[in-house]
This record gives C-alpha cells, structure tokens and sequence, in this order.
C-alpha cells in the first residue's frame, strides 16, 4: 500500500504551535469528513471521532497530537528583530539557520539570526548555544513588523516534506506523521468495512508538547478501557551510536512502546500488541525511551481507575529539528498495527 504523501505533506506543513493549533485542526476536520460516526471538538481544541464498534459494552481511545514545537513572540525591538521564547523543548543549537513563520495579522516569514563566529570572542565560540543567542529577522524595519506581528503571535518552523531515499523528510513529523496515522486507520477501517471490537475514540489532541494537556483533558472526558498513545520516538541508529542508546532503528517496523519517562505500558496491553503483530506479520520493535514522555501517560492515568494503556511508537530519526526522518515502511507498519489492535480487543487476555 503507497503512502499518501500529498496528504501527509499537508499534515506536517500546516502550523499549530501548542495551543495555536486552528489551522492543522481545520484540516484534520475536513480530512473525517466520512470516515467517522461522530465528530466533535471539546472545549480545549481537542478534535473527537468516534467509530462506534461491534460492541458499546468497553470504549478504546487513541491520541496522536496535532501541535509541533515552536515558539511564541515575547518583544519587537527598535530594528525590527523579534525576541522569542519556545513553546516545547528545543535545543538551541538546531535553530541556526532555520526558516520560520510569523503567524501574525498575515504570515511573515523570518530567519533565526545570532551573533556571526567571525566576531565572537575565542571563549565565546566552545560555548553551548542558548534560546537567548537568537532573534527572529524578516527583513523589515520595526514600523512594518508591528502592523502585523504583535506579543503572544506564535511562531513555526519552515521546511517542506520531500523523499529521501526510502524515507520522508519533513519538520514536525513529531507528531503530525502520527496525525496522518490516525486518519489513515480510520480510513482503512471505512475500506475494509471492518469494525472496532468497541467502540473506537480517534483523538487529536492539542498541547502535548508543553505537558500532554490536551490527552489528559480528553481521557478525562471519554473515560477509556483501553489507551493506545500514537507518537515518534527516538530512532538513534546513526554513525556514533551504540546498540544500547538506539532506542529504536528505521525500517524495522513498528515500535511497541514497554515505558518512556511518564509510562510504564500495562504489560497486558504489550503482549497483546506483540501477539497482535505477529498474528497478521506486521513487522515491530521493542522501544523503551528513556526521556520524553507522551500523550501515553494521559491515557493511563487520567480515567477513573486508570485504563489498559500502551502505545504504537513511529522510529524518528533527527527527532526536534526541522530534518526529522521516517522510513515509510515503518509508518505503513505502524497503521497497520493500529487498526489491528483495535479490531481485536475483544480476542486479547486481559486477566492480571
């Protein structure tokens, strides 16, 4: 089955900053357009799709979050230079050279400036990069920037998807590829005219990337059985690294998430889905991430009693910069994954 790349490209393209997230929202809506039984959107920017399933007796949720790292606009200086700060973790030496756009009365696009090594200080040029360093430059002198931009306007990152080699390479694939994942199970559910065991909650959250606010807020709301977190994770298997730091490798399937920094995945939930792989060949990988966290932990914990959580993890390569890398093969695998386990919950052993 061939990726959808015109509709993943517009995916991870679209901007959504954490808690600006209208326009990739806007998008997914028009995408449901058919493939779901309800829709809605909560109070907190939370898109809600339900696919009702061969039984109401348990309900199953999936969280993919819409909102990609990026920054916010704290001051506009006397030159026209914007100050920023960022809105999801970063790290500094990834923003020079970046293209950016300032989402304000009308879209600027800007460059990350920063001091030029050529007139650094010796000491100065083996330190660390620091998110003060650095500026937003659009070319325009103050009176032009302050007509449209304006404190609180959010920022994104600029980078179009294109192929490389067997793989995509695009800004904001954390989270948007797994976005693109959760539409295409809700498509390939329509397709297949096959039917959740339970009733089947597709959530695109909002805010995962400053605390998973948005999954908490939703979990709340729908109270799942069962959790299936749906988010990258690291895919370190890249010259200088070691077997125990590769957390997971591109083209080897699927990841199955056993714990990240916020979860600990029911062991019941990892089995199922390892069991539930090899059933139907779908090719996967263990992943323990050893920090960062995702929308995971919402699943888990935010329900009364808790709920039989775990997660479909996309490998990532060059995760939080604007080159991160997928391996189609994996992506396909992790769809599949997805719309497997979902369809046989009623078939897993949920005894402790």
């Amino acid at each position: 089955m061939a990726i959808d790349l015109a509709l993943l490209s517009r995916v991870c393209e679209a901007p959504g900053a954490p808690g600006f997230e209208k326009l990739i929202r806007g998008l997914v809506l028009t995408e449901l357009e058919g493939l779901a039984d309800e829709v809605r959107v909560d109070n907190m920017g939370n898109v809600i799709a339900l696919k009702k399933g061969r039984s109401s007796a348990k309900r199953s949720m999936a969280a993919a979050h819409m909102d990609e790292i990026g920054f916010i606009v704290t001051h506009v200086d006397d030159k026209g230079f914007i100050r920023f700060n960022p809105l999801g973790g970063f790290d500094p030496k990834t923003l020079t050279s970046q293209r950016v756009i300032v989402h304000g009365k009308k879209d600027l696009l800007g460059v990350m400036g920063s001091k030029p090594t050529h007139i650094m200080q010796p000491e100065d040029r083996n330190k660390p990069a620091k998110i003060t360093d650095y500026f937003i430059d659009t070319g325009l002198p103050k009176k032009e920037v302050v007509k449209y931009v304006e404190v609180g306007n959010p920022v994104t990152r600029w980078s179009p998807l294109l192929e490389l080699g067997e793989c995509v390479n695009v800004k904001s694939l954390d989270n948007r590829v797994c976005v693109f994942l959760l539409i295409e199970a809700l498509k390939a559910l329509k397709k297949s005219r096959k039917k959740p065991a339970y009733d089947f909650y597709a959530v695109f959250t909002v805010q995962e990337e400053v605390g998973l606010r948005g999954a908490n807020v939703s979990a709340l709301d729908i109270k799942p059985d069962f959790g299936f977190g749906l988010d990258t994770t690291i895919a370190y298997d890249v010259p200088g690294s070691t077997p125990q730091e590769r957390c997971t490798s591109l083209g080897e399937g699927a990841g199955i998430k056993i714990m990240d920094s916020s979860v600990i995945c029911d062991y019941r939930m990892v089995a199922y889905m390892k069991k539930t792989a090899d059933k139907y060949k779908i090719k996967w990988q263990p992943e323990i991430l050893s920090a960062g966290g995702t929308d995971t932990a919402g699943l888990q914990r935010m329900v009364p009693g808790g709920s039989i959580a775990g997660a479909v993890s996309v490998p990532t390569r060059h995760i939080h910069q604007t080159i991160e890398t997928v391996h189609k093969k994996d992506l396909q695998a992790s769809i599949d994954l997805l719309v497997a386990c979902v369809c046989d919950l009623d078939k897993g052993d949920w005894a402790f």
